[in-house]
Formats: C-alpha cells, sequence, structure tokens
C-alpha cells in the first residue's frame, strides 16, 4: 500500500525498506539518487529531491520505491501498480510518459 507524507516537498513510499528486504534475505540491487539536479526537480526550484528504488535480482521486480520530491504522491502510484501486477522494471522501464513530468523520471529510477 503506497504511503505519502503531504510535506514540502513531498514524501512517499511503497513496498519495502531496503532493512526489510535484507531480513527476508531477498537478493536485490537499490539505485538511489539525490536528483535535485534534475530538470523535473529544477524546473520547479524544488532544493530537495531523491529516490531509492529496490529491484529483485532475481525476477527483476520492484520491491519497495522510495521518493522525495515534486509529485511524489503521485509518482509512487505507478510504483505501486508496477509491484500490484508484477510488472518487470525492464518492461516499465520501456514505457514513455509525458515530458517533462517528475512520472517520466521514473525509467531513470530503475
Amino acid at each position: 500500500m503506497p504511503t505519502t507524507v503531504f510535506a514540502h516537498p513531498p514524501l512517499a513510499a511503497v513496498g519495502l525498506t531496503e532493512a526489510e528486504a535484507t531480513a527476508q534475505g531477498l537478493k536485490f540491487k537499490v539505485k538511489h539518487e539525490v536528483t535535485t539536479e534534475w530538470f523535473t526537480a529544477r524546473r520547479l526550484r524544488e532544493p530537495v529531491s531523491a529516490y531509492k528504488v529496490l529491484i529483485d535480482e532475481t525476477t527483476d521486480l520492484v520491491l519497495g520505491a522510495h521518493l522525495l520530491g515534486p509529485h511524489a504522491e503521485e509518482v509512487i502510484n505507478l510504483f505501486a501498480v508496477a509491484m500490484h501486477t508484477r510488472l518487470p522494471a525492464r518492461e516499465l522501464q520501456k514505457l514513455l510518459f509525458a515530458y517533462p513530468t517528475s512520472t517520466s523520471d521514473i525509467v531513470y529510477m530503475l
């Protein structure tokens, strides 16, 4: 279930944390980055923006996503859909989204 803290900037999460995935013995990769220099954050003059995404190394499924920044409260829903439908990260990465939107950044988070 996705959750959001409606702060400025918004903070959103869905799925497992890194600690939970490790405790379950899952083999996963972590992608994370501070994104304040990405165009979507710069165009909105957002001084704080970052993400962390956990991807199962065996199945290529998203295990968890954690977003901080512009429109995180909306973008997290797409990660929730991908997790619910068991859409592999490589397939999610192929989708085209309207640009420049915060959703279009998903392909760089995977």
